[in-house]
């Protein structure tokens, strides 16, 4: 594939060596407005700084002398084989950040045999992106409403997808006042200060908004429901996130009676509802608050992990996501009872300063961390990686 990247890319992604630096270049990379839509979180971005934190509470307890040369980082998540432990979190609206952002993600992720959940938030169809991407799985915002609910999983199954994840934990829309600060807003509103923007960020202005615009047309909210959605720059377009605050249980067992693929919950946070969840039929859980964009305040997806895997006890797959950066960071969660780890912001700075290979090599970077550190820790298999390994550190 190196034949296919241009020489200002690859030049770009030789000085990235860790997730980290990909935001560095991202920030240089994107209009301030869109960074800070990607960088930030709600109010005082509490459970966006409590997330990373939440690592530091435990150290490694390496084994020695264990024969490691035939480790690997291959791992099984509800019936498929991957080449890791992690993948691509859901992220909305990627197409602004990266030329065809959502199918650049799929595309990277198929490539590095993981797996990658497209945004229902997403600009591109989500038709598109199963082509490209066939073992891509869904995520859905849905209002309260039956009708609407039967429609989009209809087309969710029609378009190929084989697991669908319902996100739980957008009742209401999060205060979000860092987008307000950044000059972000929804709908986009041509302004002055983003056209200065778009002057001063000309390689994503020329890479990505104009050849947007000039191949596919303004971008629309693309799979709210089962019909197109608002364009970007609509004044009606946040309609189409409205009646969340409706969805409740009874919504969610319509929802298994009706998709015949894998259903997974993204959201949970409480044992309780890991618990009902998959009582009703989710074939696994996703703990998650939301990369710190819901509810400020809340516990790292990392400090409730124990109690929920505990609680559910192996009836079905507890994943997570939230402030992975590290290698190290997935072991973490794997040594706590995580099946498996989820990671966001990382691979959109990657696709958006580098396309598809940037997200490759993100891919790659964490892949290679991993086998790394597995063998300094002393194991062999991701099955292997127990609590055993971790040392609860005291403030």
């Amino acid at each position: 594939m190196d034949t296919l990247i241009s020489r200002h890319t690859r030049h770009r992604l030789s000085k990235i060596l860790c997730l980290d630096d990909f935001e560095t270049a991202a920030r240089r990379h994107l209009p301030k407005p869109l960074f800070g839509y990607i960088a930030g979180a709600s109010e005082t971005n509490a459970s966006l700084d409590n997330n990373r934190k939440a690592f530091g509470a435990y150290a490694f307890q390496p084994r020695v002398l264990q024969d490691v040369s035939g480790r690997s980082t291959a791992t099984t998540l509800m019936g498929q084989t991957f080449a890791a432990p992690f993948g691509i979190a859901p992220m909305g609206i990627s197409a602004l950040m990266a030329y065809r952002g959502d199918i650049m993600l799929a595309r990277a992720a198929a490539e590095s045999r993981i797996p990658m959940i497209m945004s229902g938030s997403s600009l591109i169809r989500m038709e598109d992106v199963a082509n490209a991407a066939p073992g891509a799985w869904f995520q859905a915002y849905l209002p309260g409403e039956p009708e609407r609910i039967d429609a989009l999983v209809d087309r969710v199954a029609a378009a190929g997808f084989k697991t669908l994840v319902l996100t739980v934990d957008t009742a209401a829309l999060a205060n979000r006042e860092n987008n307000i600060r950044a000059g972000f807003s929804t709908p986009l509103r041509p302004s002055l200060r983003l056209v200065w923007q778009g002057i001063s960020h000309p390689r994503w202005t020329a890479g990505t908004f104009l050849r947007t615009i000039l191949n596919h047309g303004i971008p629309h909210f693309e799979n709210s429901f089962a019909t197109r959605g608002a364009p970007i720059i609509a004044s009606n377009v946040m309609r189409d996130f409205g009646k969340k605050d409706h969805l409740n249980w009874l919504h969610l067992e319509r929802i298994r009676k009706r998709w015949n693929g894998n259903l997974v919950v993204k959201g949970i946070m409480h044992p309780d509802d890991a618990v009902h969840a998959i009582e009703i039929g989710a074939n696994g859980v996703i703990l998650s608050n939301h990369g710190g964009r819901q509810l400020d305040g809340t516990a790292s997806p990392l400090q409730v992990l124990p109690t929920v895997v505990d609680r559910v006890n192996g009836a079905a797959p507890v994943m997570i996501d939230g402030g992975f950066r590290r290698g190290t960071d997935v072991m973490k969660a794997l040594a706590l009872g995580a099946h498996f780890v989820f990671i966001g912001r990382p691979f959109l700075y990657a696709a958006a300063i580098a396309g598809m290979p940037g997200a490759m090599k993100a891919a790659e970077i964490v892949r290679s961390e991993l086998h790394r550190n597995m063998a300094l820790l002393g194991v062999t298999s991701i099955d292997a990686i127990s609590l055993d390994h971790l040392h609860r550190q005291t403030e």
